[in-house]
């Protein structure tokens, strides 16, 4: 089983938490092989990689998201699986930090975004997006 979209389950949980208050967003990507646009969409049959696809999400939804406050906190390239199931795998992860709830929906609902949004459906073959409270950096475990 894969997953592009939040599932309508998903979604009303993260609505139904606190949406004044800073959030940190992890994403994990697996990209397609081949970038999977709709027919006539203007970068259907260029041959894009699901990465290069990724690359053009990130192109046009950035600005959005920095106009909203985003910023990545952290990124990184996969290594290896040490704990969880063997097979499965991630090309990319990063964090990223939204001032609030209400940002992450407003850039969400934005109409340029959801223009942008169909490269990273085109390019992701299997992600995650987990909403996390964000909590002191630099103590020990837990």
């Amino acid at each position: 089983m894969t997953y592009i979209d939040p599932s309508r389950e998903n979604f009303a949980a993260f609505k139904a938490l606190p949406r004044d208050e800073p959030i940190h967003m992890l994403n994990l990507l697996r990209y397609r092989e081949l970038a999977d646009y709709p027919d006539g969409h203007e970068h259907a049959g260029k041959g894009w990689s699901g990465r290069r696809a990724y690359q053009e999400y990130a192109k046009t939804s950035g600005p959005i998201f920095a106009r909203l406050g985003g910023t990545i906190v952290w990124a990184g390239a996969f290594q290896a699986m040490v704990i969880g199931p063997e097979a499965e795998y991630w090309h990319n992860g990063f964090v990223a930090m939204y001032p609030d709830a209400n940002a992450f929906l407003a850039m969400i609902s934005d109409p340029d975004y959801q223009a942008a949004v169909v490269n990273r459906v085109a390019a992701v073959e299997d992600s995650r997006l987990i909403r996390f409270n964000p909590g002191e950096a630099g103590g020990g475990f837990g």
